[in-house]
């Protein structure tokens, strides 16, 4: 028992090894299964980068407390084993460090779209390295001052601003995620966001007095053993607690593990709950669509703008037309809706008004600045401008060949086939009297219809049950 307290090698030593183990496999599925399982596409941006360093930045906390803490038995002969490598750049700037500024961007993003309105004033992409910054300080510090020794422990008067440094980028997190604690999010970021700071808050805890412990009593060698089987343990649950919140993107989050059995949504108005999303409406398979229409009279026309989304597809060139699609859907959902209006506005900009995104729309400069700069991303003419000049980029660059291709001449044999179906529908049901309507009557009936009968003291019969 004292050789491997000071060597490593000790059977706690091991099964602390093997649940961190466990738990990066954990996260490693938990991070994929979307996107391999659910076949989720991949999201670009802030939206795939901040998870995939937040993996990254656990698997560095736990492999830089194996390595820095003796859970293994070898000698340190080589630069790359060096007790400030692990204990000091790993584990602090790239481990806990990078995995709470990740967090911390992502509460400050949700932070000025739900509470502000409006995008963040600083890309996340800069946010972070600044954030990050103190850490890079830090750890800059302690390496010109030296005061590991050859365990990697620090000495008491260093071990104490550490830790406090550690829990001020705690509080950090907490407050931000106090600030939004009274908006009604449509897809639980609030509850998961707490829920993962308190099991990460109670591992932390514990963590932090097993870091103290084995850093300051490092003569008692039984409360070394126990105190670093602690600390990677601990370790170990705080990265998948803190992975486990939500990210607030609806279209993944709604694929989780644990929501298998859920519905799935193709798009982003369907997971909102937006009224007829993706639906086709009864009354627009009858209408007649004139050529000689101005686009934008007939862009409303569900039929038509699927058969017109498909060619402009077939050209490459349909980002306008679906950026017409989601506008649209944005335009169904009440203007007091505040929270889903932002929901469905934030997507749009991200999929199509941001330089480089998925589906970037050919806009003015003039158009797309004022989009990204707003100072109330839930008004309802948000996109009216850019709407605008993509209409009008379709009817130059679109429209006269639509009319000339085949899928124009399919969508007109599928309407003339609809008008007839709907025709003999209405004849049908123009004779069908249902009995069971013949007793409901005046404001009663849901149907507003008056039933005829020929037999007055019936329908007195009638009236009086």
């Amino acid at each position: 028992m004292p050789s491997c307290a000071v060597d490593g090698g000790c059977p706690t030593d091991y099964i602390s090894i093997s649940i961190s183990l466990l738990s990066i496999i954990l996260l490693l599925i938990w991070s994929t299964s979307p996107f391999l399982i659910h076949k989720v596409p991949l999201p670009k941006g802030s939206n795939f980068w901040l998870p995939v360093i937040q993996v990254f930045a656990s698997l560095n906390l736990l492999l830089s407390i194996v390595m820095s803490v003796n859970f293994l038995k070898y000698k340190k002969s080589h630069w790359w084993q060096s007790c400030y490598l692990w204990a000091v750049w790993v584990e602090g700037p790239l481990g806990f460090g990078l995995l709470l500024s990740c967090r911390i961007v992502q509460a400050f993003q949700l932070y000025f779209i739900f509470v502000r309105r409006r995008l963040p004033p600083m890309r996340s992409h800069i946010f972070l390295p600044l954030i990050l910054l103190p850490w890079i300080a830090g750890a800059a510090l302690i390496h010109i001052a030296r005061p590991l020794n050859d365990r990697c422990h620090m000495r008491t008067q260093w071990t104490i601003p550490v830790v406090c440094f550690h829990a001020l980028y705690v509080a950090a997190l907490v407050g931000l995620t106090g600030a939004i604690r009274h908006i009604e999010f449509r897809f639980h970021e609030l509850k998961d966001l707490w829920r993962g700071i308190l099991m990460s808050t109670s591992s932390i805890g514990i963590w932090v007095v097993a870091y103290v412990l084995n850093e300051i009593h490092d003569d008692i060698e039984e409360l070394q053993v126990a105190s670093r089987f602690l600390l990677l343990t601990m370790a170990s649950i705080y990265v998948l607690a803190f992975f486990s919140i939500s990210s607030s993107q609806p279209l993944v989050s709604q694929m989780s593990l644990r929501k298998k059995d859920g519905p799935d949504f193709e798009t982003m108005g369907q997971a909102l709950g937006i009224p007829d999303s993706g639906l086709l409406v009864q009354r627009e398979s009858t209408q007649v669509i004139d050529p000689k229409e101005p686009l934008d009279k007939l862009l409303p026309n569900k039929r038509f703008r699927q058969s017109f989304m498909a060619f402009a597809d077939s050209c490459l060139a349909g980002e306008s037309v679906h950026f017409y699609e989601e506008v649209h859907e944005l335009n169904k959902i009440r203007v007091d809706d505040t929270v889903r209006r932002l929901y469905m506005a934030r997507h749009i900009i991200e999929k199509y008004i941001v330089p480089g995104s998925t589906m970037e729309v050919n806009i003015s400069y003039r158009s797309r600045q004022d989009i990204l700069s707003t100072a109330d991303l839930a008004q309802p003419d948000l996109f009216r401008n850019a709407l605008n000049e993509l209409v009008q980029l379709m009817i130059m660059n679109l429209a006269k060949d639509y009319w000339s291709s085949t899928f124009f001449l399919k969508f007109k044999e599928e309407a003339n086939m609809w008008a007839i179906d709907h025709d003999l529908e209405q004849a049908t049901t123009g004779w069908n009297f249902s009995p069971r309507l013949s007793s409901v009557h005046g404001i009663d009936d849901p149907f507003n219809q008056d039933q005829p009968s020929k037999d007055p003291d019936h329908v007195h019969d009638l009236d009086l049950q």
